[in-house]
């Protein structure tokens, strides 16, 4: 549980300051203004994004959000192609600390550092951080890219249209991606689906090494 609310806290707050970061180097004041462009992370959560973080890291499955980045194209320098990267930027940071866990973790596993902590409680905080450091930022980018309510994906699909089909599809988005996402969400639970478990999985073994299964024995052995 330590292990993933600190994962969770550094890949949702990293991943909203990069989209603040990178909007304030295109030229617009507004995160600044709004005191966003900062490392002082506890500037980019709302309670309500924190209080699902705790309750779903105690039930074992982790997830959040972070407080949405208040950024204004209008303002940048090259408002289509700017916001496109500040958008971009969120997810790419997951990958980006993913592939930081990874690297550890592949060197924990060569140098066989995990069978020479002896205590089994700091073990499996350790190995679970980075497992887990991997799989979680994996999975927040690529729920991030899903094309579809109010992640990233609808905002990077919608910047590739032109126009006339933009406005619509950010109209349609705007309109009923929050409720469409929360049911799309409850269906899959109920019906056992994961759009996120064949990428997720490919990932984490491309960067790691091993497959998830593995690394997840690898926490609990």
């Amino acid at each position: 549980m330590l292990a993933t609310a600190l994962i969770l806290f550094l890949a949702i707050g990293l991943h909203e300051y990069a989209h603040c970061k990178f909007a304030d180097m295109a030229g617009d004041p507004t995160p600044a203004y709004y005191g966003r462009v900062t490392l002082d992370l506890t500037k980019h959560f709302e309670m309500s994004g924190v209080i699902m973080m705790v309750i779903t890291t105690m039930t074992g499955f982790g997830i959040g959000w972070g407080k949405p980045s208040p950024v204004n194209p209008a303002k940048m320098r090259n408002p289509r192609l700017d916001w496109f990267i500040s958008v971009a930027a969120g997810p790419i940071s997951n990958l980006v600390q993913a592939t930081i866990y990874a690297l550890i973790l592949r060197l924990g596993i060569k140098a066989q550092i995990f069978e020479q902590l002896g205590d089994p409680s700091i073990r499996m905080f350790v190995s679970a951080w980075l497992v887990y450091g991997v799989a979680i930022n994996i999975g927040l980018a690529c729920f991030n890219l899903i094309p579809f309510g109010p992640l990233d994906g609808h905002w990077l699909v919608g910047l590739m249209l032109p126009e006339k089909q933009r406005h619509y599809w950010f109209k349609f988005n705007q309109q009923v991606g929050m409720p469409g996402l929360f049911v799309v969400i409850i269906l899959m639970q109920v019906l056992n689906i994961s759009l996120l478990n064949g990428p997720v999985s490919y990932l984490f073994k491309l960067l790691v090494g091993i497959p998830f299964r593995t690394g997840f024995e690898l926490v609990f052995t």
